[in-house]
């Protein structure tokens, strides 16, 4: 049996007025997902910003990075 059968099965058991706990609980699940997600998209940021090398803004072209993986374009 799968955690997802074994979630719904045991979910399947649970009265009705204590569905709504759960149902907070599952939201509160998701949403913290999303906060992780927004917390590490701003450390990257932010180091981006405050990153002082002087390579910070070199570039590469496609087809020296092809080159250097040894792909062929």
């Amino acid at each position: 049996m799968s955690n997802r059968e074994i979630a719904i099965d045991l979910i399947n058991h649970i009265p009705e007025y204590k569905l709504t706990y759960l149902i907070s609980f599952l939201k509160g699940l998701k949403f913290d997902d999303d906060i992780e997600d927004d917390i590490y998209c701003r450390q990257l940021v932010d180091e981006y910003l405050n990153d002082d090398s002087p390579d910070k803004h070199e570039t590469v072209s496609v087809e020296d990075l092809a080159q250097e993986l040894d792909i062929e374009l």
